[in-house]
């Protein structure tokens, strides 16, 4: 990886860890949290829920309404957003 891609990867890294930062709060009040596993070279970002939010039945919920809402507003150039352990209702 060249340091200007090693670059981009870390700014979008923080930007997207900024925006968890700002739902972070929700998810911590019911023993749960988000962390990023990865993102790829196509712009796809994996998350993985801790805590409660890993088991759930309102994870799928709090997926869409929250997590990836919070990341496409605020680093609109994520092509997708996966969540490896999210919990089908």
């Amino acid at each position: 990886m060249t340091t200007a891609t090693q670059l981009k990867s870390e700014e979008l890294v923080q930007r997207i860890e900024s925006s968890l930062d700002n739902i972070r709060p929700y998810l911590e009040a019911d023993g749960g949290n988000v962390r990023i596993l990865e993102i790829t070279k196509d712009n796809v970002v994996k998350l993985e829920f801790l805590g409660n939010c890993g088991n759930c039945p309102m994870s799928t919920m709090t997926f869409k309404a929250g997590v990836e809402e919070a990341i496409r507003r605020s680093v609109p150039e994520i092509q997708s957003i996966e969540v490896v352990n999210l919990t089908s209702l």
